[in-house]
Protein backbone atom coordinates (compact mmCIF):
# COMPACT_ATOMS: atom_id res chain seq x y z
CA UNK A 1 0.00 0.00 0.00
CA UNK A 2 1.25 3.48 -0.84
CA UNK A 3 2.15 5.78 2.03
CA UNK A 4 0.78 8.77 0.10
CA UNK A 5 -1.18 9.02 -3.14
CA UNK A 6 -2.25 12.14 -5.01
CA UNK A 7 -4.78 11.87 -7.81
CA UNK A 8 -5.58 14.70 -10.29
CA UNK A 9 -4.60 17.53 -7.93
CA UNK A 10 -5.37 20.92 -9.49
CA UNK A 11 -4.88 24.45 -8.18
CA UNK A 12 -5.53 27.82 -9.78
CA UNK A 13 -4.56 31.31 -8.57
CA UNK A 14 -6.84 33.65 -10.48
CA UNK A 15 -6.07 33.16 -14.19
CA UNK A 16 -2.83 31.27 -13.39
CA UNK A 17 -3.01 27.47 -13.43
CA UNK A 18 -0.40 26.33 -10.89
CA UNK A 19 -1.31 22.62 -10.92
CA UNK A 20 -3.25 20.74 -13.57
CA UNK A 21 -4.28 17.16 -12.66
CA UNK A 22 -1.01 16.18 -10.94
CA UNK A 23 -0.56 12.54 -9.91
CA UNK A 24 2.07 11.26 -7.48
CA UNK A 25 2.53 8.02 -5.54
CA UNK A 26 4.90 7.77 -2.58
CA UNK A 27 5.80 4.38 -1.13
CA UNK A 28 6.60 3.90 2.54
CA UNK A 29 10.30 4.43 3.29
CA UNK A 30 10.90 5.88 -0.18
CA UNK A 31 12.86 9.01 -1.09
CA UNK A 32 10.87 10.43 -3.98
CA UNK A 33 12.44 13.30 -5.94
CA UNK A 34 10.13 15.97 -7.34
CA UNK A 35 11.87 17.93 -10.09
CA UNK A 36 10.98 20.59 -12.63
CA UNK A 37 11.63 24.18 -13.64
CA UNK A 38 10.83 27.12 -11.39
CA UNK A 39 7.13 27.80 -11.72
CA UNK A 40 6.35 24.18 -12.61
CA UNK A 41 4.21 23.81 -9.46
CA UNK A 42 6.52 21.92 -7.09
CA UNK A 43 6.26 24.32 -4.15
CA UNK A 44 2.50 24.73 -4.67
CA UNK A 45 2.08 20.96 -4.46
CA UNK A 46 4.16 20.85 -1.26
CA UNK A 47 2.07 23.65 0.27
CA UNK A 48 -1.12 21.71 -0.50
CA UNK A 49 0.30 18.62 1.21
CA UNK A 50 1.41 20.75 4.18
CA UNK A 51 -2.02 22.36 4.59
CA UNK A 52 -1.07 25.90 3.52
CA UNK A 53 -3.24 25.74 0.37
CA UNK A 54 -6.41 23.84 -0.45
CA UNK A 55 -6.63 22.04 -3.82
CA UNK A 56 -9.41 23.08 -6.21
CA UNK A 57 -9.97 19.47 -7.24
CA UNK A 58 -8.47 16.02 -6.87
CA UNK A 59 -8.00 13.68 -3.94
CA UNK A 60 -5.27 12.67 -1.48
CA UNK A 61 -4.84 9.52 0.57
CA UNK A 62 -2.47 8.50 3.36
CA UNK A 63 -2.18 4.73 3.85
CA UNK A 64 -5.40 4.27 1.91
CA UNK A 65 -7.44 6.72 3.99
CA UNK A 66 -8.67 10.08 2.63
CA UNK A 67 -6.42 12.97 3.62
CA UNK A 68 -7.49 16.62 3.79
CA UNK A 69 -5.29 19.17 5.57
CA UNK A 70 -7.18 22.30 6.57
CA UNK A 71 -4.11 23.96 8.09
CA UNK A 72 -0.36 23.35 8.62
CA UNK A 73 -1.16 22.22 12.17
CA UNK A 74 -3.67 19.74 10.76
CA UNK A 75 -0.98 18.41 8.40
CA UNK A 76 1.42 17.95 11.31
CA UNK A 77 -1.22 15.97 13.17
CA UNK A 78 -1.39 13.68 10.14
CA UNK A 79 2.40 13.20 10.30
CA UNK A 80 3.49 15.56 7.50
CA UNK A 81 6.26 18.15 7.99
CA UNK A 82 7.53 20.65 5.41
CA UNK A 83 11.03 22.10 5.17
CA UNK A 84 10.51 25.33 3.24
CA UNK A 85 12.79 26.57 0.46
CA UNK A 86 12.47 30.11 1.81
CA UNK A 87 13.36 29.99 5.49
CA UNK A 88 10.39 30.41 7.83
CA UNK A 89 12.08 31.15 11.14
CA UNK A 90 11.58 33.75 13.87
CA UNK A 91 14.93 35.61 14.01
CA UNK A 92 14.34 37.08 17.49
CA UNK A 93 13.79 33.63 19.06
CA UNK A 94 16.52 31.17 20.00
CA UNK A 95 17.50 28.09 18.04
CA UNK A 96 15.75 25.75 20.47
CA UNK A 97 12.59 27.89 20.47
CA UNK A 98 12.44 27.75 16.67
CA UNK A 99 13.06 24.00 16.54
CA UNK A 100 10.35 23.17 19.09
CA UNK A 101 7.81 25.84 18.15
CA UNK A 102 4.36 24.35 18.63
CA UNK A 103 5.88 21.37 20.46
CA UNK A 104 7.12 23.17 23.59
CA UNK A 105 7.77 20.80 26.51
CA UNK A 106 5.95 21.94 29.63
CA UNK A 107 5.54 21.01 33.27
CA UNK A 108 2.59 22.09 35.43
CA UNK A 109 1.63 24.59 32.75
CA UNK A 110 5.10 26.17 32.54
CA UNK A 111 7.65 25.76 29.77
CA UNK A 112 10.33 23.28 30.86
CA UNK A 113 13.55 25.05 29.78
CA UNK A 114 15.82 22.10 30.60
CA UNK A 115 13.71 19.76 28.47
CA UNK A 116 13.66 22.47 25.77
CA UNK A 117 17.45 22.51 25.46
CA UNK A 118 17.78 18.75 25.80
CA UNK A 119 15.31 17.99 23.00
CA UNK A 120 16.86 20.65 20.74
CA UNK A 121 20.34 19.24 21.35
CA UNK A 122 19.19 15.72 20.42
CA UNK A 123 18.31 16.96 16.94
CA UNK A 124 21.24 19.38 16.57
CA UNK A 125 23.80 16.71 17.40
CA UNK A 126 23.07 15.11 14.04
CA UNK A 127 24.70 18.08 12.29
CA UNK A 128 27.56 19.09 14.62
CA UNK A 129 27.39 22.65 13.27
CA UNK A 130 29.85 24.88 15.24
CA UNK A 131 27.80 28.09 14.84
CA UNK A 132 24.56 26.68 16.21
CA UNK A 133 23.92 26.82 19.97
CA UNK A 134 20.44 26.13 21.39
CA UNK A 135 20.34 29.48 23.23
CA UNK A 136 21.60 31.62 20.34
CA UNK A 137 19.07 33.88 18.52
CA UNK A 138 18.45 32.63 14.99
CA UNK A 139 18.88 36.18 13.64
CA UNK A 140 22.59 35.96 14.49
CA UNK A 141 23.16 32.85 12.35
CA UNK A 142 24.37 32.63 8.77
CA UNK A 143 21.93 31.59 6.05
CA UNK A 144 23.50 28.11 5.95
CA UNK A 145 23.11 27.70 9.72
CA UNK A 146 19.48 28.87 9.54
CA UNK A 147 18.85 26.21 6.90
CA UNK A 148 20.12 23.59 9.35
CA UNK A 149 17.71 24.91 12.03
CA UNK A 150 14.83 24.68 9.54
CA UNK A 151 15.71 21.04 8.83
CA UNK A 152 16.01 20.24 12.53
CA UNK A 153 12.55 21.69 13.18
CA UNK A 154 11.00 19.19 10.75
CA UNK A 155 13.00 16.33 12.20
CA UNK A 156 11.90 17.23 15.73
CA UNK A 157 8.26 16.85 14.69
CA UNK A 158 8.90 13.09 14.19
CA UNK A 159 6.79 13.11 11.04
CA UNK A 160 6.02 10.02 8.96
CA UNK A 161 6.29 11.99 5.72
CA UNK A 162 8.85 14.80 5.37
CA UNK A 163 8.69 17.26 2.49
CA UNK A 164 12.07 18.84 1.66
CA UNK A 165 11.89 21.85 -0.67
CA UNK A 166 15.46 22.68 -1.77
CA UNK A 167 16.92 21.82 1.69
CA UNK A 168 20.56 22.05 0.55
CA UNK A 169 20.36 25.41 -1.27
CA UNK A 170 22.46 27.15 1.41
CA UNK A 171 24.48 24.23 2.78
CA UNK A 172 28.13 23.46 2.27
CA UNK A 173 29.14 19.92 1.34
CA UNK A 174 29.82 18.76 4.91
CA UNK A 175 26.29 19.75 5.96
CA UNK A 176 24.86 18.15 2.82
CA UNK A 177 26.58 14.90 3.78
CA UNK A 178 25.08 15.12 7.29
CA UNK A 179 21.64 15.73 5.78
CA UNK A 180 21.93 12.77 3.41
CA UNK A 181 23.02 10.54 6.30
CA UNK A 182 19.87 11.61 8.15
CA UNK A 183 17.69 11.00 5.07
CA UNK A 184 19.11 7.47 4.73
CA UNK A 185 18.41 6.87 8.42
CA UNK A 186 14.84 8.09 7.94
CA UNK A 187 14.46 5.70 5.02
CA UNK A 188 15.66 2.80 7.20
CA UNK A 189 13.07 3.82 9.81
CA UNK A 190 10.35 3.63 7.10
CA UNK A 191 9.85 7.41 7.05
CA UNK A 192 9.01 8.68 3.55
CA UNK A 193 10.59 11.77 2.00
CA UNK A 194 9.58 13.94 -0.96
CA UNK A 195 12.75 15.72 -2.01
CA UNK A 196 12.85 18.78 -4.29
CA UNK A 197 16.20 19.78 -5.80
CA UNK A 198 17.56 21.34 -8.98
CA UNK A 199 20.81 19.38 -8.63
CA UNK A 200 20.54 16.11 -10.54
CA UNK A 201 23.70 14.79 -8.90
CA UNK A 202 22.01 15.19 -5.48
CA UNK A 203 18.90 13.43 -6.68
CA UNK A 204 20.89 10.49 -8.01
CA UNK A 205 22.78 10.28 -4.71
CA UNK A 206 19.75 10.18 -2.42
CA UNK A 207 16.50 9.41 -4.30
CA UNK A 208 14.85 6.10 -5.25
CA UNK A 209 12.15 7.41 -7.58
CA UNK A 210 11.38 10.68 -9.37
CA UNK A 211 8.43 12.61 -10.77
CA UNK A 212 8.86 15.49 -13.21
CA UNK A 213 6.48 18.47 -13.23
CA UNK A 214 6.24 20.81 -16.23
CA UNK A 215 3.78 23.70 -16.50
CA UNK A 216 1.77 22.33 -13.58
CA UNK A 217 1.42 18.78 -14.93
CA UNK A 218 3.13 15.53 -13.97
CA UNK A 219 4.78 14.52 -17.25
CA UNK A 220 7.15 11.71 -16.20
CA UNK A 221 7.62 9.29 -13.32
CA UNK A 222 10.17 6.49 -13.03
CA UNK A 223 12.87 4.87 -10.94
CA UNK A 224 15.81 7.26 -10.78
CA UNK A 225 18.20 4.54 -11.99
CA UNK A 226 16.18 3.98 -15.16
CA UNK A 227 16.26 7.63 -16.35
CA UNK A 228 19.25 9.41 -17.88
CA UNK A 229 20.09 13.05 -17.11
CA UNK A 230 19.28 14.08 -20.68
CA UNK A 231 15.91 12.37 -20.42
CA UNK A 232 15.08 14.15 -17.16
CA UNK A 233 16.17 17.55 -18.48
CA UNK A 234 14.16 17.08 -21.67
CA UNK A 235 11.04 16.28 -19.66
CA UNK A 236 11.68 19.27 -17.37
CA UNK A 237 12.11 21.96 -20.03
CA UNK A 238 10.20 20.40 -22.92
CA UNK A 239 13.26 20.43 -25.14
CA UNK A 240 16.78 19.04 -25.22
CA UNK A 241 19.44 21.13 -23.45
CA UNK A 242 22.60 19.90 -25.13
CA UNK A 243 25.07 22.32 -23.58
CA UNK A 244 24.35 24.01 -20.25
CA UNK A 245 27.25 26.44 -20.56
CA UNK A 246 27.57 28.70 -23.62
CA UNK A 247 30.61 28.44 -25.83
CA UNK A 248 32.94 31.37 -25.26
CA UNK A 249 36.53 32.15 -25.92
CA UNK A 250 38.64 32.15 -22.76
CA UNK A 251 40.27 35.54 -22.32
CA UNK A 252 42.86 37.19 -20.12
CA UNK A 253 40.69 40.31 -20.26
CA UNK A 254 41.36 43.88 -21.29
CA UNK A 255 42.11 46.91 -19.17
CA UNK A 256 41.84 46.68 -15.39
CA UNK A 257 38.54 48.24 -14.28
CA UNK A 258 38.52 47.11 -10.64
CA UNK A 259 41.53 46.64 -8.38
CA UNK A 260 41.30 45.74 -4.70
CA UNK A 261 44.59 45.64 -2.77
CA UNK A 262 44.67 44.32 0.81
CA UNK A 263 41.02 44.51 1.76
CA UNK A 264 40.45 43.69 5.45
CA UNK A 265 36.99 43.46 7.04
CA UNK A 266 37.03 41.50 10.34
CA UNK A 267 36.01 39.04 11.48
CA UNK A 268 35.52 37.09 8.24
CA UNK A 269 37.69 38.89 5.68
CA UNK A 270 41.31 38.81 6.84
CA UNK A 271 43.02 39.65 3.54
CA UNK A 272 41.76 39.86 -0.04
CA UNK A 273 43.47 41.26 -3.12
CA UNK A 274 42.54 40.89 -6.79
CA UNK A 275 42.20 42.68 -10.11
CA UNK A 276 39.26 42.45 -12.50
CA UNK A 277 39.55 43.22 -16.21
CA UNK A 278 37.11 44.12 -18.95
CA UNK A 279 35.60 41.16 -20.74
CA UNK A 280 36.54 38.56 -18.13
CA UNK A 281 34.66 36.47 -15.60
CA UNK A 282 36.62 36.08 -12.36
CA UNK A 283 35.28 33.31 -10.15
CA UNK A 284 35.50 33.21 -6.36
CA UNK A 285 35.20 29.73 -4.85
CA UNK A 286 35.29 28.60 -1.23
CA UNK A 287 33.27 26.96 1.51
CA UNK A 288 30.23 28.64 3.03
CA UNK A 289 31.45 30.93 5.81
CA UNK A 290 34.90 31.43 4.29
CA UNK A 291 34.23 35.15 3.77
CA UNK A 292 33.32 35.29 0.06
CA UNK A 293 29.97 37.02 0.54
CA UNK A 294 31.36 39.37 3.16
CA UNK A 295 34.16 40.39 0.78
CA UNK A 296 31.73 41.30 -2.00
CA UNK A 297 29.37 43.10 0.40
CA UNK A 298 32.29 45.11 1.77
CA UNK A 299 33.35 46.05 -1.76
CA UNK A 300 29.86 47.37 -2.44
CA UNK A 301 29.78 49.30 0.83
CA UNK A 302 27.19 47.15 2.60
CA UNK A 303 29.58 46.11 5.39
CA UNK A 304 32.39 48.11 7.02
CA UNK A 305 36.03 47.59 6.13
CA UNK A 306 38.93 47.98 8.53
CA UNK A 307 41.31 48.93 5.76
CA UNK A 308 41.77 48.66 2.03
CA UNK A 309 41.31 50.56 -1.21
CA UNK A 310 38.84 50.06 -4.03
CA UNK A 311 40.27 51.32 -7.34
CA UNK A 312 37.59 51.74 -10.02
CA UNK A 313 38.88 52.66 -13.50
CA UNK A 314 42.09 54.11 -12.02
CA UNK A 315 40.22 56.15 -9.41
CA UNK A 316 41.03 55.17 -5.82
CA UNK A 317 38.39 55.14 -3.09
CA UNK A 318 38.71 54.19 0.57
CA UNK A 319 37.01 50.89 1.36
CA UNK A 320 36.29 52.19 4.86
CA UNK A 321 33.95 54.89 3.59
CA UNK A 322 32.20 52.99 0.84
CA UNK A 323 28.44 53.32 0.37
CA UNK A 324 26.18 51.44 -2.07
CA UNK A 325 24.97 54.73 -3.54
CA UNK A 326 28.57 55.73 -4.28
CA UNK A 327 29.41 52.34 -5.78
CA UNK A 328 26.41 52.59 -8.12
CA UNK A 329 27.60 56.00 -9.31
CA UNK A 330 31.08 54.53 -9.79
CA UNK A 331 29.68 51.88 -12.15
CA UNK A 332 29.26 48.81 -9.90
CA UNK A 333 26.17 46.61 -9.59
CA UNK A 334 25.61 43.97 -6.91
CA UNK A 335 23.41 40.86 -6.92
CA UNK A 336 22.79 39.61 -3.38
CA UNK A 337 22.62 35.91 -2.51
CA UNK A 338 19.51 36.75 -0.45
CA UNK A 339 17.04 37.82 -3.12
CA UNK A 340 14.04 38.09 -0.77
CA UNK A 341 15.81 39.88 2.06
CA UNK A 342 17.98 42.25 0.01
CA UNK A 343 17.75 41.69 -3.73
CA UNK A 344 14.14 42.68 -4.34
CA UNK A 345 11.35 44.92 -3.10
CA UNK A 346 8.78 42.13 -3.00
CA UNK A 347 5.68 44.31 -2.61
CA UNK A 348 6.56 46.42 -5.65
CA UNK A 349 5.96 45.56 -9.29
CA UNK A 350 8.42 44.08 -11.75
CA UNK A 351 8.65 47.49 -13.41
CA UNK A 352 9.63 49.23 -10.17
CA UNK A 353 12.17 46.54 -9.28
CA UNK A 354 13.84 46.43 -12.69
CA UNK A 355 14.25 50.22 -12.95
CA UNK A 356 14.93 50.82 -9.24
CA UNK A 357 18.65 51.65 -9.57
CA UNK A 358 18.25 53.63 -12.81
CA UNK A 359 15.00 55.57 -12.75
CA UNK A 360 16.69 58.17 -14.95
CA UNK A 361 16.08 55.91 -17.96
CA UNK A 362 12.32 56.42 -17.68
CA UNK A 363 11.88 59.76 -15.93
CA UNK A 364 12.12 63.46 -16.64
CA UNK A 365 12.27 66.39 -14.24
CA UNK A 366 11.79 63.94 -11.37
CA UNK A 367 8.60 62.38 -12.77
CA UNK A 368 8.33 58.78 -13.93
CA UNK A 369 7.10 58.05 -17.42
CA UNK A 370 5.09 54.96 -16.55
CA UNK A 371 4.55 53.78 -20.12
CA UNK A 372 8.28 54.02 -20.84
CA UNK A 373 9.03 52.18 -17.57
CA UNK A 374 6.66 49.36 -18.51
CA UNK A 375 8.10 49.12 -22.03
CA UNK A 376 11.68 48.89 -20.74
CA UNK A 377 10.67 46.22 -18.21
CA UNK A 378 8.82 44.22 -20.86
CA UNK A 379 12.04 44.11 -22.89
CA UNK A 380 13.91 42.54 -19.98
CA UNK A 381 11.04 40.13 -19.26
CA UNK A 382 11.36 38.82 -22.81
CA UNK A 383 15.17 38.72 -22.82
CA UNK A 384 15.37 36.73 -19.59
CA UNK A 385 12.22 34.66 -20.24
CA UNK A 386 10.58 35.78 -16.98
CA UNK A 387 7.23 34.09 -16.44
CA UNK A 388 5.00 36.99 -15.42
CA UNK A 389 1.55 38.26 -16.35
CA UNK A 390 2.76 41.83 -16.94
CA UNK A 391 5.35 44.39 -15.78
CA UNK A 392 2.78 45.56 -13.22
CA UNK A 393 2.62 42.21 -11.39
CA UNK A 394 4.00 42.22 -7.83
CA UNK A 395 7.33 40.41 -7.60
CA UNK A 396 6.18 38.54 -4.48
CA UNK A 397 3.74 36.58 -6.65
CA UNK A 398 6.48 35.12 -8.88
CA UNK A 399 8.27 31.81 -8.32
CA UNK A 400 11.72 31.94 -6.76
CA UNK A 401 13.51 31.40 -10.07
CA UNK A 402 11.58 34.17 -11.80
CA UNK A 403 12.28 36.48 -8.87
CA UNK A 404 15.99 35.81 -9.37
CA UNK A 405 15.68 36.72 -13.04
CA UNK A 406 14.05 40.02 -12.07
CA UNK A 407 16.93 40.76 -9.68
CA UNK A 408 19.39 40.09 -12.51
CA UNK A 409 17.33 42.22 -14.90
CA UNK A 410 17.77 45.16 -12.52
CA UNK A 411 21.55 44.85 -12.79
CA UNK A 412 21.44 44.63 -16.56
CA UNK A 413 19.11 47.62 -16.79
CA UNK A 414 21.52 49.56 -14.57
CA UNK A 415 23.94 49.27 -17.53
CA UNK A 416 27.23 49.40 -15.62
CA UNK A 417 30.66 47.98 -16.45
CA UNK A 418 31.28 45.92 -13.30
CA UNK A 419 28.90 43.20 -12.07
CA UNK A 420 29.32 41.61 -8.63
CA UNK A 421 27.27 38.40 -8.67
CA UNK A 422 26.84 36.42 -5.44
CA UNK A 423 25.36 32.95 -6.10
CA UNK A 424 23.37 34.11 -9.17
CA UNK A 425 21.79 30.69 -9.82
CA UNK A 426 21.01 29.50 -6.30
CA UNK A 427 17.58 27.84 -6.29
CA UNK A 428 17.30 28.06 -10.08
CA UNK A 429 16.14 25.22 -12.33
CA UNK A 430 18.27 23.87 -15.17
CA UNK A 431 16.44 25.69 -17.95
CA UNK A 432 16.71 29.01 -16.11
CA UNK A 433 20.36 28.34 -15.30
CA UNK A 434 21.13 27.90 -18.98
CA UNK A 435 19.46 31.24 -19.71
CA UNK A 436 21.32 33.07 -16.95
CA UNK A 437 24.64 31.53 -18.01
CA UNK A 438 23.94 32.78 -21.52
CA UNK A 439 23.27 36.30 -20.18
CA UNK A 440 26.45 36.31 -18.06
CA UNK A 441 28.56 35.15 -21.01
CA UNK A 442 26.98 37.81 -23.24
CA UNK A 443 27.85 40.50 -20.68
CA UNK A 444 31.49 39.38 -20.80
CA UNK A 445 31.39 39.46 -24.61
CA UNK A 446 30.09 43.04 -24.34
CA UNK A 447 33.28 43.93 -22.44
CA UNK A 448 31.74 44.06 -18.98
CA UNK A 449 33.78 42.77 -16.04
CA UNK A 450 32.15 40.12 -13.85
CA UNK A 451 33.03 38.90 -10.36
CA UNK A 452 31.19 35.60 -9.83
CA UNK A 453 30.88 34.08 -6.34
CA UNK A 454 29.55 30.52 -6.45
CA UNK A 455 29.47 27.34 -4.39
CA UNK A 456 28.76 25.26 -7.52
CA UNK A 457 32.06 24.14 -9.06
CA UNK A 458 30.65 23.13 -12.48
CA UNK A 459 29.35 26.70 -12.78
CA UNK A 460 32.77 28.17 -12.06
CA UNK A 461 34.60 25.81 -14.41
CA UNK A 462 31.98 26.29 -17.13
CA UNK A 463 32.00 30.10 -17.12
CA UNK A 464 35.13 31.60 -15.58
CA UNK A 465 38.34 32.79 -17.20
CA UNK A 466 40.23 32.96 -13.90
CA UNK A 467 39.54 31.62 -10.42
CA UNK A 468 40.55 32.52 -6.87
CA UNK A 469 39.65 30.60 -3.71
CA UNK A 470 38.62 32.06 -0.35
CA UNK A 471 39.80 30.09 2.67
CA UNK A 472 39.30 31.21 6.27
CA UNK A 473 39.06 34.83 5.22
CA UNK A 474 42.05 34.88 2.88
CA UNK A 475 41.79 35.04 -0.90
CA UNK A 476 44.28 33.04 -2.95
CA UNK A 477 45.94 34.54 -6.04
CA UNK A 478 43.72 34.27 -9.11
CA UNK A 479 44.92 31.87 -11.79
CA UNK A 480 43.59 30.86 -15.23
CA UNK A 481 40.80 28.32 -14.91
CA UNK A 482 42.87 25.80 -16.90
CA UNK A 483 45.34 25.64 -14.00
CA UNK A 484 42.67 24.50 -11.55
CA UNK A 485 41.01 21.16 -10.96
CA UNK A 486 38.00 20.45 -8.70
CA UNK A 487 40.39 18.69 -6.34
CA UNK A 488 42.79 21.64 -6.18
CA UNK A 489 39.92 24.05 -5.53
CA UNK A 490 38.78 21.97 -2.57
CA UNK A 491 42.34 21.69 -1.29
CA UNK A 492 42.67 25.47 -1.41
CA UNK A 493 39.24 25.92 0.22
CA UNK A 494 40.18 23.83 3.26
CA UNK A 495 43.60 25.44 3.50
CA UNK A 496 45.60 22.45 2.27
CA UNK A 497 48.42 22.23 -0.23
CA UNK A 498 47.19 23.23 -3.68
CA UNK A 499 47.73 20.82 -6.54
CA UNK A 500 47.25 22.49 -9.92
CA UNK A 501 46.24 20.86 -13.18
CA UNK A 502 49.72 21.50 -14.55
CA UNK A 503 51.38 19.63 -11.68
CA UNK A 504 49.36 16.46 -12.10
Amino acid sequence: MSDLELVNISKRFGPTVALDAVNLQLERGQVHALIGENGAGKSTLMNILAGAFQPDSGSMEIEGRPYVALSPLDARRHGIALIHQELCLCPQLTVSENILMGMEPSRWGWVDRDAYRRKAMEVLESFHHPDIHPDRPVGQLTIAARQVVEICRALAAKANIILMDEPTSSLQRADVDHLFTLVRRLRQEQISVIYISHFLEEIREIADHCTVLRDGRSVFSASIDSATDNELVTHMVGRSVDNLFPERRRTSGGEIVLEVPDLVAPPLVKQASFVLRRGEILGIAGLVGAGRTQMVRTLFGLEPAQKGTVIVKSQAFSARHGKPSNRILQGLAYLSEDRKGEGLALALSLADNVTLTRFSSCSRWGWLNLSRQRAQTQTWIERLAVRAQSPLQAVKNLSGGNQQKVALARLLHQDVDILLLDEPTRGIDIGSKAKIYEVIARCADENKAILLVSSYLPELFGLCDRLAVMSRGRLSPARPISEWTPESVMQAAIGGKIETAESR
